[in-house]
């Protein structure tokens, strides 16, 4: 293959590609990836009229069948395997133009580091989505951004609430739920978009120029892919690049607010806070059990508007679903929307399943289930919102440190059931910060003989009657295990159900036996 760079041609070609109805025909394209994302972005390519090989390193059924798929509506070649997928091919024989990645590609990849050596340029798909996002004869929606250690997925789905609240057509894309391919690719259009981005998705953009953009937080996670905390940090700062109208961060989280201070955004916009206490000005905030704002508002200086009562957005409302919901809330009313609207959306939001989600409440012990926990960051916020606690965690760290963290909640906590098939960070943390902390390894977790597909469920149910054994009236036993669920279970949702399943079980047996008796 050539290594020559790309011709100066190439380079003002690749700027002119801002909308669907550009020059893209003939493009030379590799793409990484077949999975979702990889399938959706070889699929415009090929609408497009790009010259498109695709590269991924599965090769199960499942990938041959999106394979014959992708061939069919015009992709060049698909190559499969773990044996190919890490060099950079040709594409009909010519070096490719264009690298477009999926985000899970880390960017020390040797096909990226062989585009990146070759001066060829990489995208991700949301770079790709924001070039074709205009096309004529089709409504161009306006783009909402979300990044953040945690609470990503709550506050997006929350805007998306808020938007649909106002009678707008809109919907949740990104690294949620739809690929944001196919959310600028809906032959109605839509008015706007709440797009969730993850630091992958976000360290590939460039062009993006949202409405409105928040990073809710800021805390150590994914550092294995990003090669160092600073440079998480870069990326989820990205977030606020092109922004036009509002930068709202997080008052309660200095480091946001630098992130916004350092970004080159466009003329006119401006910073707007969110914090779960009272709001200054240019905020939105809480007020006696209110949700209020300060940023939006001409009488801002000595007055506030409220937006919604707390107990609208439901039953069991911890701090950190508050400062979502605020988040939100100045996202979308630097979109446009009225206080009812944000009411309205609110009131309509159900948190989904796996993320602070009450189970059961059986003989005064409160269960729940914050599955999606898989970070320090995030566990850290649940353990915050209950005392005492019997806490089960544990599960791939992701290189993580747990000291702060336990450190913190060592007081709230009455017990810790470990899962995971090696939570020796954990265990060293709880040894360290909290030895009088009580600490039961579930039967199955730290051996090598323990498989998400073998005994995952299995592992779950002896964490339960663990934790069961160890509960008395006025305790809540949470499951937010701090760590990815990858060891054990396919999937957090996987962990959070087998949870549920668990604790279903347990009471259902619980009860059986006292009627018997």
């Amino acid at each position: 293959m050539s290594e020559t760079a790309p011709t100066d041609t190439t380079a003002h070609r690749l700027e002119s590609l801002t909308s669907w109805d550009a020059d893209w025909a003939g493009l030379a394209v590799v793409v990484t990836g077949i999975s979702k994302t990889g399938f959706s972005v070889a699929d415009t390519l090929a609408e497009l009229g790009a010259r498109v090989v695709v590269v991924a390193a599965s090769d199960d059924a499942e990938s041959l069948a999106l394979a014959d798929t992708l061939k069919i509506v015009g992709v060049k070649d698909v190559i499969l395997g773990a044996a190919t997928s890490t060099m950079l091919p040709l594409v009909e024989g010519e070096q490719p133009q264009l690298v477009v990645t999926s985000p899970g590609y880390r960017p020390d990849h040797p096909l990226l580091a062989a585009a990146a050596a070759a001066n060829i340029p990489i995208w991700g798909d949301v770079e790709l989505a924001w070039r074709v996002r205009t096309k004529a004869g089709r409504k161009t929606a306006a783009w909402i951004t979300i990044t953040g250690t945690n609470g990503k997925t709550t506050t997006t789905t929350m805007v998306e609430s808020m938007l649909q609240g106002a009678g707008l057509r809109a919907i949740a894309a990104g690294n949620i739920g739809t690929p944001i391919l196919d959310a600028v690719r809906d032959p109605e259009g839509y008015d706007a978009l709440a797009v969730e981005l993850s630091s992958f998705q976000l360290h590939w953009t460039e062009s993006v120029a949202p409405v409105a953009s928040v990073c809710l937080n800021l805390a150590e996670d994914h550092v294995d892919w990003h090669g160092g905390f600073d440079a998480y940090a870069s990326d989820k700062a990205k977030i606020y690049a092109n922004t036009q109208i509002a930068c709202v961060y997080n008052a309660e989280q200095i480091e946001t607010e630098r992130m916004v201070e350092a970004a080159d955004v466009q003329e006119g916009c401006r910073a707007v806070g969110f914090t779960t206490s009272i709001p200054a000005i240019s905020m939105v905030g809480v007020v006696e059990g209110l949700l209020v704002d300060r940023a939006f508002l001409a009488e801002r200086k000595d007055s506030a508007t409220e937006l919604a009562a707390i107990s609208d957005i439901g039953d069991l409302v911890p701090r950190h679903l508050v400062a979502n919901a605020a988040a939100a809330a100045a996202l979308v009313l630097a979109y446009g929307l009225t206080p009812a609207d944000v009411r309205k959306g609110l009131q309509a939001y159900h948190n989904g399943d796996h993320r602070i989600q009450a189970v059961a409440s059986a003989e005064g012990v409160l269960w729940v289930n914050d599955s999606k926990a898989t970070n320090p960051h995030a566990a850290a916020a649940s353990l915050a919102s209950f005392n005492p606690v019997i806490w089960i965690a544990g599960g791939l760290s992701k290189g993580v440190d747990y000291n702060e963290l336990v450190r913190e909640h060592a007081p709230r906590l009455k017990a810790v059931v470990l899962i995971g098939e090696d939570s020796s960070a954990l265990a060293n943390s709880l040894a360290r910060h909290a030895p009088n902390v009580r600490v039961i390894m579930a039967s199955g977790a730290h051996t090598e003989t323990v498989g998400k597909t073998a005994n995952g469920d299995g592992v779950m149910a002896q964490a339960v009657a663990e934790a069961a054994a160890l509960s008395t009236p006025g305790d809540t036993v949470l499951m937010a295990p701090a760590s990815a669920s990858m060891d054990q279970f396919t999937s957090y949702a996987h962990r959070g159900q087998a949870f549920i399943d668990a604790v279903r079980e347990l009471l259902e047996s619980r009860a059986s036996a006292k009627k018997e008796s």
